[in-house]
């Protein structure tokens, strides 16, 4: 990674953030959750005060999530987990992403002229990947948790049932759908009394009216699926009835996934990437995420410009100075992002070369403070095109600490907003569009806008490329934060900048998630920027050289930070998100 040639002082008009502005966090003295829904989050509460460890709880929050958040996330989907065993002092890293079923192939993505049709791994059954989530919650709790699994998912099976208020994130994801059956996955939990002129037996709810915030809805078709996993275990999803109604769903809507691709699905054990930043071990996911090596690339290259923490602090908390020094890193790291990464099982991925000191010294050398390099000159090499960026719908994270210090960073997708937009009948499970985050088609942009090499092509049984950045931070005392985002590519840097305002800028939990961010992945030649972020500083980015672009919100984050009398938890304040604990 390399490092800024230029150390830049701030005046007094440029500064950006104001940590005054947010409200204390909420802190918990035993054990803590974040996650980016209150009853999900109290999912988790309820486990870890019944006897559940950490394992146990975030098994629950992320079913419950599943629930709450369809088009972020599911039990149709996939996703990473980083988890701390406090006994052990040690980190697992835990990979159950979707696979590329077996009978998948590129020719099935391109036009009668050679052209991919970026439709078909958007939406339909050839964009759905064999879902990952189960097996991996299951592993996670087989393997670290105190509870059966049967215990983790009856309080989620509960709360389809019974119901829960539909978040505004929900109400709005549903309002621009068409499908009927998405907008059928809800089931009003009490029909209201029918007015007067509406159709007998409609309830008086308005065909054309979706559900609207804080009404309480339920989930029976999903509710019994739970059950049938409360019962049958993860297998019940991967074998039997289930398997067969997934993949019927999936072949329907014109994909190949057969039930033996389900029944051949199996969590990955990885190793994780690990780095020293400011005296503490940072730990972060391995390919196929790309998030934890950008993640610990870009602290490379911080780390190395700015030796000490207070070199990087005279620069000025949300300064020009200073997002000029993080979009430029940002930059170095997606363009190897771009070009060197893939899943590990199928192909090499050079993780030493990039992480390399010397490497990095040659990025450093590259930086410019005032001005903005050639595209092509970002990264360990020079190469590829530039596409357009794309706004995230299907991600969801979430942090658990519990009583005995055991900790848990978990993210999982559907990838975009409900995914493949295919719903397996009477199940309530909506099936990912994971192929989407294949290269296809190398050079050509996905979803995200994000472009990627022959390393992360297509190829049966593969897994695509993820930013999902769950991440853990170490200290001699044991866990000192847990952390990472929902969000496409927005992940790797909410999850970078939440970490840097901990750690360098010494906010707490609450400041630390709602300081306004930026965003840059290489190409586009853009910066994207939050509106919050002050006129004067955004006035100095661009005179720096950076092209600007707003965006309503930059990532998705969750954050547990530990404290001198327990733990500090913040959730997303873009989002209908919120901690619990006790």
């Amino acid at each position: 990674m390399g490092v800024l040639v230029c150390l830049v002082f701030v005046t007094s008009v440029d500064v950006g953030i104001s940590r005054s502005a947010a409200p204390p966090p909420f802190h918990a003295a035993h054990a803590a959750v974040a996650s980016d829904n209150l009853a999900a989050s109290e999912v988790g509460r309820a486990i870890l005060a019944s006897g559940g460890n950490a394992a146990d709880a975030a098994c629950g929050v992320a079913l419950a999530l599943g629930v709450v958040h369809p088009q972020a996330s599911g039990i149709g989907g996939g996703g990473f987990a980083l988890y701390y065993r406090a006994k052990e002092h040690r980190v697992y890293a835990l990979d159950f992403r979707e696979r590329a079923p077996a009978g998948l192939r590129t020719a099935l993505f391109l036009t009668a002229d050679g052209q991919v049709d970026p439709a078909r791994a958007r939406e339909g059954g050839l964009a759905v990947g064999v879902p990952g989530e189960v097996a991996g919650l299951g592993e996670l709790v087989a393997r670290f948790g105190k509870l059966p699994f049967a215990r983790c998912v009856q309080p989620v099976e509960k709360l389809a049932r019974q119901g829960f208020p539909v978040s505004w994130r929900l109400a709005e994801a549903l309002a621009g759908e068409k499908s009927e059956s998405l907008r059928h996955l809800l089931v009003p939990a009490a029909p209201p009394a029918r007015r007067a002129g509406s159709p007998a037996g409609s309830g008086g709810v308005e065909p054309s009216r979706g559900p609207r915030e804080g009404d309480v809805v339920r989930r029976p078709d999903l509710a019994e699926t739970l059950g049938r996993l409360r019962q049958g275990g993860p297998r019940a999803f991967y074998r039997g009835p289930l398997a067969e109604a997934i993949a019927k769903a999936a072949r329907a809507a014109g994909g190949v996934l057969t039930v033996d691709d389900l029944a051949d699905y199996r969590p990955a054990e990885r190793t994780p990437l690990e780095t020293s930043y400011r005296g503490l071990r940072v730990l972060s996911m391995p390919p196929p995420s790309s998030g934890g090596l950008a993640l610990v690339e870009a602290l490379g290259i911080l780390s190395a410009r700015f030796p000490r923490s207070s070199d990087m602090v005279e620069l000025g908390a949300g300064s020009s100075a200073y997002l000029q020094v993080l979009a430029e890193t940002l930059k170095h790291v997606f363009a190897d992002r771009a070009r060197y990464l893939g899943d590990p099982d199928f192909v090499a991925v050079p993780t030493a070369r990039l992480l390399a000191p010397g490497n990095m010294a040659a990025m450093a050398g590259k930086l410019a403070d005032r001005r903005v390099l050639p595209r092509d000159a970002y990264g360990t090499t020079e190469d590829a095109p530039p596409p357009a960026l794309h706004r995230d719908g299907g991600t969801a994270h979430l942090c658990v600490v519990d009583g005995d210090g055991n900790a848990i960073a978990l993210t999982t997708t559907i990838n975009l907003g409900f995914g493949a937009k295919v719903v397996v009948e009477k199940t309530g499970i909506v099936l990912n569009d994971q192929i989407d985050d294949f290269a296809i088609q190398p050079g050509s942009p996905n979803g995200f806008g994000l472009i990627g090499s022959a390393q992360n092509a297509l190829a049966p049984g593969k897994r695509p490329l993820s930013s999902m950045t769950p991440t853990l931070v170490l200290d001699a005392d044991g866990v000192r934060l847990v952390a990472g985002a929902a969000g496409g590519p927005t992940i790797i840097t909410a999850t970078l900048q939440v970490i840097l305002n901990v750690i360098d800028w010494k906010m707490n939990a609450e400041a630390a998630i709602s300081a306004p961010r930026i965003h840059d992945q290489w190409v586009p030649e853009l910066v994207m920027v939050e509106p919050e972020i002050s006129r004067d500083v955004l006035d100095a980015l661009t005179a720096r050289g950076q092209e600007l672009k707003t965006l309503p919100h930059i990532g998705t984050a969750n954050l547990i930070v530990r404290t001198p009398n327990g733990w500090d938890a913040a959730a997303e304040p873009r989002s209908p998100s919120h901690p619990a604990g006790y």
